[in-house]
């Protein structure tokens, strides 16, 4: 019996890896089993090596595993890139179309299962993921009945028939594999699951869903890998609230479509990728000059330019920061797993009304499209805080006067109402202007304005933003991250305390204002701090330095050819440093 499981399905884009690897998990996980699926993935829509790397245990897991003890093959291309992460019980089921062959330096068990050839004797060889899932199934003594229920959500409105042989090719897979192996099948019987209903999904499905709880009711955005999905979703689910979206003509046109939709009143968003965001950053500006509520969503990926669009990498931070020319303020916070997406999200929209300002939402390709179980998600935990925004009679202003926008306050956030109402009229400009909005290069009134701005957000209330994992008040060492790294860190932090270190673990949720005040203790009680970041200068470990100092203690452990941190890298790494 064995607690985790790590299986990982592979073959040519356009080949139904995706759909493999989403019936395997989602009964998996309606079994009660937790899980965290990785996709590697080209950027074309046929053709070029795919594969899904797909984790079960019975407890909690956020990162994907070192090794493997399942690869399912469709090609001999699959196993030849994958196969060293095999383990030394490890097991290969190829399609026998393709003859496959083992590699010399593997003690994996290669078996060879006529996918194609069995679903197309039952109909159509598109049916061979399925024969896959049965033999799968029969390696881990699975009860075939687990994906009944899945399989009639997908292909029942193509009607009955479909859906029994599609039952009929997994039980057949079943069959021929358990006939294979004989009795060694018991050697990766899973321990059983809680049975407990937990959510599975990805990090854009919880973005979008966080967006609804904190009641967007318009997006407008263009299609990128790796924010695509959280517009889809959206077009599905915001019609029924009376909310929509609209799919601009280019990145521009939606970050100005979502500052006039909240200039309107309408909460609104806008999602994007690096290259995307580069072309929505005077817009950005143009929110902060004015003061308008925006919230933009960030899902990094490999850059610059095209770069490695579906591969990940975390080289944003300084651009979100610092990208607009100009200085306004902004919020960037980074959420760390789907079920931080999902509140921050809904938080995000509080704070942009608050403060006035643009708040990005920064993810990575790895949390966006990274499917992982979700406890139950909380709703009663979002509130909807409108800040000073005036919803009631407006008190009668001079004659030819004009209302007070951007007056200048103690806290830095002025009186704010939407277009139309009576008293309320003022003037909306990108170039500096006063209190009621009109243009004005008077030098005193610069100074006023910028730092009213500023002032604003010197002290943002943000719940937790350092997740903190500190057992030690005097540590060996501090591991720094932030997005999607956090699960691979905490798995290193566990192997590092059994060679005897005492690790202390910080996670940034909140990169913009800077925590420091939070992060400095963690930083002064430490010999040694490691930074983990996908990227290749240590983006994050810089805005450390500058923030909180300490800068020889600091040190960067980095990785960016495309692909998210293991585990042992980590723990690998880390032991260097002592």
């Amino acid at each position: 019996m064995i607690n985790q499981l790590s299986w990982k399905v592979g073959g040519q884009q356009g080949e139904g890896i995706e759909s493999t690897g989403e019936i395997f998990s989602i009964a998996l996980n309606r079994l009660g089993y937790y899980l965290y699926g990785y996709r590697h993935f080209s950027s074309r829509i046929k053709g070029g090596h795919t594969n899904n790397k797909i984790r079960v245990s019975t407890t909690q897991v956020r990162s994907i595993s070192d090794d493997l003890d399942i690869l399912v093959a469709f090609d001999q291309e699959t196993i030849d890139v994958n196969y060293k992460e095999l383990n030394d019980h490890g097991v290969i089921i190829g399609d026998a179309k393709f003859s496959p062959k083992q590699p010399e330096d593997t003690k994996a068990n290669l078996y060879a299962v006529p996918f194609t050839d069995i679903a197309s004797e039952l109909g159509t060889s598109l049916m061979k993921n399925m024969v896959a899932i049965g033999a799968t199934s029969a390696v881990l003594d699975l009860d075939i009945t687990v994906f009944e229920e899945v399989v009639q959500e997908i292909f029942g409105r193509k009607g009955q028939q479909v859906v029994d042989k599609n039952m009929e090719a997994i039980k057949a897979g079943y069959d021929y594999m358990k006939e294979k192996l004989g009795g060694s099948i018991q050697t990766m019987q899973l321990e059983k699951a809680d049975g407990q209903k937990r959510l599975f999904m990805i990090g854009n499905d919880a973005i979008a869903l966080g967006a609804l709880a904190g009641g967007c009711r318009f997006m407008a955005a263009y299609p990128i890998t790796p924010a695509s999905e959280i517009m889809e979703y959206l077009i599905k689910k915001l019609p029924a609230l009376g909310g929509t979206v609209i799919q601009t003509e280019d990145e521009i046109a939606a970050v100005t479509m979502a500052i006039g939709a909240n200039y309107g009143g309408v909460r609104a968003i806008t999602a994007s990728a690096g290259p995307g965001l580069s072309l929505k950053m005077e817009a950005i500006g143009l929110s902060g000059i004015t003061e308008t509520p925006l919230v933009i969503v960030d899902t990094q990926r490999g850059g610059p330019s095209t770069g490695l669009p579906t591969k990940q990498e975390q080289s944003d931070l300084m651009a979100m920061i610092y990208g607009t020319h100009g200085e306004i303020p902004k919020i960037v916070m980074a959420p760390s797993t789907v079920q931080e997406a999902f509140y921050d999200t809904a938080e995000a929209f509080n704070l942009a009304e608050e403060y006035q300002c643009p708040v990005i939402i920064l993810s990575d390709l790895q949390l966006s499209l990274g499917k992982q179980t979700v406890e139950p998600l909380e709703f009663d935990k979002v509130e909807i805080r409108r800040g000073k925004l005036q919803t009631g009679e407006l008190p009668e202003i001079e004659a030819k006067g004009y209302f007070k926008r951007y007056e200048v306050t103690e806290d830095g956030v002025s009186p704010r109402v939407i277009p139309g109402m009576k008293n309320g009229i003022h003037h909306v400009t990108g170039v500096e202007h006063d209190e009621t909005g009109k243009p004005s290069e008077s030098a005193a009134n610069r100074i006023a304005q910028m730092d009213k701005r500023f002032r604003k957000v010197s002290h943002i209330k943000f719940d937790t933003p350092v997740y903190k994992n500190a057992p030690h008040e005097d540590a060996d060492l501090l591991i720094v991250g932030f997005n999607s790294t956090r699960g691979a860190i905490e798995e290193a932090m566990q192997r590092l305390e059994q060679d005897g270190l005492k690790v202390n673990h910080a996670h940034v949720r909140l990169i913009h204002p800077f925590p420091a005040d939070e992060l400095l203790p963690l930083v002064k009680s430490a010999k040694r701090i490691a930074v983990i970041e996908n990227n290749a200068t240590g983006q994050l470990a810089n805005i450390m330095k500058m923030n909180v100092g300490h800068a020889e203690k600091v040190y960067k452990i980095l990785k960016y050819d495309g692909n998210p941190f293991l585990p042992h890298e980590i723990h690998t790494k880390c032991k260097e440093l002592f």
